[in-house]
């Protein structure tokens, strides 16, 4: 049971892979191992990347392999895909560039942290601990707790109803065009990351307030500034 939401509190909701840590090139490269398997040789990662990217395994799997293929067998081929993955990233996972210090800063502003991922639960367990991050947010939602994935908006909802804090003033933290997408849907506002697409490719997005390379970038008082500024009245 959650309390309810105030537009008073501010939260911060972070996709996890290529926001927390630069690692979308090692799910591209198991994907593209995994469809060449199964007789798929014109992926290659890039198109992974800028057409799927954060979206959950079943989606992908109907959107490049069968648009038939059943919950149980999509599940069986993305725990393959993601033993590929923590094989090829073990050693490789790092936080971006100046992330800890940034969720310093957020926790003394009584900033509210949540994960909205399209990864399952074994990949988030493996990416937190890895990044030692496992106590620092308040909500995990992944996409076995909705009906939805990305680029719908359940995950970001979800997971700003958990937090108790209004999608108004939730600020999401994405690198993929789904989950720009996804948020834009949820009525929040997103700082865009350029570790899976480029400045241009989110130019179009009207909810984007920031686009960065890595959290040394962004100041956490100026987020917080321009969540709760009041809009003028619009003259009719």
């Amino acid at each position: 049971m959650t309390g309810m939401p105030s537009n008073s509190r501010t939260a911060f909701i972070f996709d996890m892979d290529g926001v927390l840590t630069d690692n979308m090139r090692f799910h591209a490269d198991s994907w593209v191992e995994l469809f060449k398997d199964y007789g798929l040789e014109g992926l290659d990662a890039r198109r992974y990347l800028v057409e799927t990217a954060g979206m959950k395994g079943l989606d992908v799997l109907r959107y490049f392999l069968d648009p038939d293929i059943s919950v149980a067998e999509a599940e069986r081929l993305t725990e393959l895909k993601d033993f590929l993955y923590r094989v090829k990233s073990r050693d490789l996972i790092k936080p971006m560039p100046g992330l800890p210090e940034f969720l310093l800063a957020a926790d003394k502003r009584d900033i509210r942290l949540g994960i909205g991922t399209g990864a399952g639960p074994r990949n988030i367990d493996y990416v937190l601990d890895l990044l030692k991050l496992t106590d620092r947010f308040q909500a995990i939602v992944n996409p076995h707790h909705v009906p939805n994935g990305k680029p719908h908006p359940d995950i970001f909802l979800r997971a700003a109803e958990l937090l108790e804090v209004d999608p108004s003033a939730c600020i999401v933290f994405e690198d993929a065009i789904p989950g720009v997408e996804a948020a834009r849907k949820a009525g929040m506002k997103c700082v865009a990351v350029t570790t899976t697409n480029s400045a241009e490719a989110f130019s179009s997005f009207p909810n984007i307030i920031r686009i960065i390379d890595d959290f040394r970038e962004l100041s956490v008082d100026d987020l917080c500034t321009l969540i709760h500024k009041k809009q003028p009245a619009t003259l009719l």
